[in-house]
């Protein structure tokens, strides 16, 4: 009923729900206790509805937003209590005394702070904002860019001016308590002292050395950074901040290039997310500043997503554009008719060539470039389940999609049902269950599947846990747990987690990173992921969501995969280990098989999952796995051969299509050189011999 009530409150535990009917119920309360009157119980209610905003607040929940939108917002819920105290002193027969009227004036002169203090805030914070943002870009030697003002003065603004209050409205009802004047005005004292204080103090970093230059030096700067760097391989994106994973996947391959690397986001929210990297990254959001940046050097520009706004970038003839698309899959968006505008496409292995013919959408065969995965290179291949270790069988579905396709996904009709027949394996098997970061985003159905889905992994997990014929080297696990909290220590540190962060100037300002601290973090980063594998029992059934542990290091750790028609599947090929893949669309294996090549060589699961034990029983004999020549042929046609290496490919593409942009960019000088001359002949024929 509980976990009810949250989905339904759409907040995130138990305190968030307490929390908001508290503070629901608190303000019934005090109009209550105002008109009985009653100055306990007022200020008792006060207390909740002030602790409970204030939680709900830090918590930033989902419920703050809406009250927002039905105009019982923030100022109005403070001004709503602060009346109802003007009601508490009237009906203690207050109203002709001073402190009635003095409340009153505190509190319209404290609203009347309101103003310039929204006004104050609004400016910095617009005075501050850069027209771009950058990382690994030195600007600090170029413009001057002050220190952000202090974090207490800007976070959370508007709530921590109204809680100013809290002095007037305790003076006040002390006042009303002890039939003494003299608390009251000490209260309403303090709160306009501070009001004032607050403003005062955000007064100085609207003007002056505090504020950054005006947004032409900025560009002027950054294109000069560019004249200098002579960045000649883009990787450009843009999208919602949920598709950040679409630029993170490729950010290992931009740092090793042969070239040199720029990468171009046009939302802020896609950098705050960006994981970190040596490469630099400029992020643009006008479409007009980018426009007139200087990208002359840059000769090959790679597209993660067809999105609207690769135009900004399209419309540039000096360089080839490529899609390299976010993932290899039978899905439709891997053949969109869009990707035609691109000078070339590059897929993973022949079946993505073969996948564009099928579909004629108009890329030609001769622009389309097999360069391998090089995303793919931390996937281990399959030496068969280690000798006294239970196998283990990742459950990775894709998400629902935008279209509502049955096909999309087997959460919906599939999920309990796979997860339910692993869990009851005999002999047993381990799960590992990892969703779509995207589930449930679109369809309740798919999100109500997920949940389903989540108890059952957790609830065969507690009851492994009580088996006896399952033991565990505890001790191993508790010195696991405490060097993973060694490293997470330590990463916290070299991250900068719970330290006071400036605003996006002062990090564009300071955002070059220190190499040895970013190697420093990859390696702990692989220590972590060691170290999280074995701090819970290899028999354990887990849950696993979040960016950590990555998708790969679950494939590296599992014996088996159980997933949709989606790049996972292309992805996990590359391991040799076998695979299943649900026909939630109920197309019958054949069909399946004959629309989506990245099957040919799985087990194919109906809504039923009844063809599991295929699949569990090649993992537990690989001697007679009758899929396994398929797979190796299957993962040359879908991801290319292991020689030369998928990075090796990669630069080779690079190179080629920049030596072709070099030769067109030649041919157009040579030609307008040519129309030059043009030009001044007939103007020398004219003239007199002498």
């Amino acid at each position: 009923m509980i976990s009810t009530a949250i989905r339904v409150a759409r907040v995130g535990s138990a305190a968030e729900l307490a929390a908001a009917a508290l503070m629901m119920l608190g303000f019934p309360v005090l109009m209550l206790a105002a008109l009985v009157p009653s100055v306990p119980a007022f200020a008792a209610a006060a207390a909740a509805t002030y602790l409970a905003d204030h939680y709900l607040h830090r918590k930033g929940s989902y419920l703050i937003n809406r009250l927002s939108k039905v105009r019982a917002g923030l100022s109005i819920r403070f001004l709503i209590r602060q009346l109802l105290l003007v009601l508490l002193l009237a009906r203690l027969s207050l109203s002709d005394d001073l402190i009635f009227y003095g409340a009153i004036a505190c509190f319209i002169a404290f609203y009347g702070l309101q103003a310039p203090h929204g006004a104050l805030v609004t400016l910095i914070r617009n005075r501050r904002r850069m027209p771009v943002a950058t990382r690994n870009v030195d600007l600090a030697s170029r413009v001057r860019i002050p220190d952000a003002p202090p974090r207490g003065l800007l976070h959370r603004s508007a709530e921590k001016m109204l809680h100013l209050d809290l002095a007037a409205v305790v003076g006040v009802l002390v006042s009303a308590a002890v039939d003494s004047a003299v608390a009251g005005f000490v209260g309403i004292g303090v709160t306009l002292a501070l009001g004032c204080g607050y403003v005062l103090a955000l007064m100085p970093y609207v003007r002056g050395r505090r504020i950054p230059p005006r947004a032409e030096v900025v560009l002027a700067a950054v294109d000069d950074w560019l004249r200098e760097y002579r960045p000649e391989t883009v990787l450009y994106f843009s999208g919602s901040k949920d598709s950040a994973y679409q630029v993170n996947m490729w950010l290992e391959t931009m740092e090793q290039l042969d070239s040199r690397p720029l990468i171009i986001l046009r939302e802020r929210a896609i950098l705050d997310r960006l994981a970190p990297t040596t490469v630099p990254v400029i992020c643009v959001p006008g479409g007009v500043h980018l426009m007139n940046m200087d990208l002359s050097t840059v000769r090959v520009a790679l597209y993660a997503a067809n999105v609207g706004k690769n135009i900004h970038m399209l419309r540039v003839p000096t360089m080839k554009h490529v899609f390299i698309g976010h993932g290899d899959s039978d899905k439709l968006a891997s053949v969109n008719p869009f990707s035609k505008v691109y000078d070339e496409v590059w897929t993973a292995g022949r079946a993505g060539r073969d996948r564009y013919a099928i579909a004629d959408v108009g890329v030609r065969d001769d622009d389309i470039v097999e360069v391998g995965r090089p995303q793919l290179a931390p996937i281990e291949t399959w030496q068969g389940v280690p000798e006294g270790r239970i196998p283990t069988v990742l459950y990775a579905p894709t998400w629902e999609g935008w279209d509502g396709n049955p096909g999309n996904t087997s959460l919906v009709l599939a999920g309990e049902n796979i997860v339910k027949k692993l869990v009851k394996a005999d002999p047993p098997v381990r799960v590992l269950y990892k969703p779509h970061p995207f589930t449930g985003t679109v369809s309740k159905e798919a999100g109500a599947a997920h949940r389903r889905i989540t108890a059952l992994v957790e609830q065969a997990a507690a009851e492994r846990a009580a088996d006896p014929r399952f033991t565990a080297d505890a001790a191993a696990q508790t010195a696991a747990r405490a060097e993973l909290a060694r490293i997470e220590a330590r990463l916290a540190e070299l991250s900068g987690a719970g330290g006071e962060k400036g605003d996006e100037a002062e990090a564009t300002r300071d955002g070059l990173i220190d190499v040895r601290k970013h190697e420093e973090i990859a390696r702990l980063r692989a220590e972590w992921n060691d170290t999280y594998w074995r701090s819970f029992p290899a028999y354990g059934h887990r849950v696993i969501t979040g960016a950590e542990p990555r998708l790969y290091d679950c494939f590296n750790v599992s014996d088996a995969m159980v997933s949709d028609i989606s790049s996972v599947v292309s992805d996990f090929i590359a391991s040799g280990k076998p695979y299943a893949v649900t026909d939630s669309a109920e197309l019958g294996v054949e069909e399946f098989k004959r629309q989506n090549t990245a099957v040919r060589a799985a087990t194919i699961l109906s809504n039923s999952a009844a063809e599991l034990g295929d699949l569990l029983a090649a993992v537990r004999d690989p001697a007679a796995d009758p899929l396994a020549e398929d797979r190796g042929e299957l993962k040359r046609y879908l991801l290319g051969p292991d020689e030369p290496k998928s990075i090796d490919q990669f630069n080779t593409a690079v190179a080629n299509l920049t030596l072709k942009a070099e030769t067109r960019n030649l041919g157009q000088e040579s030609r307008a050189a040519a129309g030059a001359v043009e030009e001044v002949e007939p103007e020398d024929a004219e003239q007199p011999a002498r």
